[in-house]
């Protein structure tokens, strides 16, 4: 009923005495047991078994305190040093800079469209005219007055006054005021400019000249001494002695070349490049130690005691 509920068909293992012909021995027996087909007890599926769940790993070190021994913000090389070696830092050893690799954030550096600048944003609305005089009219007044240099226009009510005639004869009044006029006081004398205190004397601006033209020709005076006794002081002049003994040593040496370039004189066939090279180079110590025996025999030899 089972099986027929479930539209399936089982072979369920049957044991029949009939078919087992040879008792355990025969294979039709068997042959029923053995089979691997679908099972009745495959109907109903099996429980899922549910993992449990491990509780999630948390390390027990700080994961802000920067590594040990690492190469991670060092800055100023392509091959940084090794940084934290002992792993005391707390704070990264160098701080992060902004947009240090990468750049800044593209689009960073663009303005903002809503936040542009209003009207009157950092200036105030410039009151007209009539406002100033409603509300401040003591802004209008002028603080100082200019002085007037010409005498204002007369009113209408003032009238000047009219035919005036005089009888003064003004030529003969300043004849007589001249006439009867006190002379003007003459002083004692011109001036005598030979007399003052300081003729004849240099004025003191020139004395402040000349004073400071003597300091920078004495100031020159000891530069130039200072440079001649330095360039006195390396070089010195040669001893008899040491001439004497320096003209000895180059003949020794003279006779000792000599005597290696007069080994070699016999040789008619100069047939490899050493026997060539060695004949030059002893001839040209023989002409440079003949040079410097001439130089010595000259007289004030002086000695470069820079070298």
């Amino acid at each position: 009923k089972v099986a027929q509920a479930c539209g399936r068909v089982l072979k369920v293992p049957c044991f029949i005495a009939g078919s087992m012909q040879g008792g355990y021995g025969g294979y039709g027996g068997y042959g029923g047991i053995m089979d691997h087909g679908e099972s009745i007890y495959g109907i109903i599926p099996p429980k899922p078994i549910q993992q449990e769940k491990p509780p999630m790993y948390r390390s027990t070190h700080d994961g802000l305190i920067p590594p040990t021994c690492s190469t991670f913000h060092s800055k100023g090389t392509s091959l940084p040093g090794l940084s934290n070696l002992q792993g005391d830092c707390v704070d990264r050893p160098v701080g992060n800079l902004s947009a240090r690799t990468m750049g800044a954030e593209p689009g960073s550096a663009r303005n903002n469209p809503n936040t542009f600048m209003r009207k009157f944003a950092n200036t105030d609305k410039v009151p007209t005219l009539s406002e100033v005089k409603r509300t401040s009219p003591d802004l209008l007044k002028p603080t100082i007055l200019s002085a007037r240099h010409k005498p204002s226009v007369p009113r209408h009510h003032e009238r000047p006054i009219l035919n005036l005639v005089t009888s003064k004869n003004f030529i003969v009044a300043n004849a007589v005021e001249n006439i009867l006029a006190t002379p003007r006081k003459v002083g004692d004398g011109a001036k005598d400019y030979l007399h003052k205190e300081d003729y004849g004397k240099n004025p003191k601006y020139l004395g402040h000249i000349k004073r400071d033209i003597g300091e920078e020709l004495n100031y020159i005076r000891e530069l130039q001494q200072r440079r001649d006794d330095m360039t006195k002081s390396q070089v010195r002049p040669m001893d008899e002695m040491e001439r004497l003994k320096l003209i000895d040593g180059l003949k020794a040496k003279w006779e000792h070349v000599n005597t290696n370039y007069q080994s070699g004189t016999h040789l008619t066939k100069l047939d490899t490049i050493g026997k060539i090279r060695r004949k030059e180079t002893y001839e040209t110590e023989l002409a440079q130690i003949e040079k410097d025996i001439a130089r010595l025999n000259r007289k004030g030899i002086h000695v470069d005691c820079t070298m």
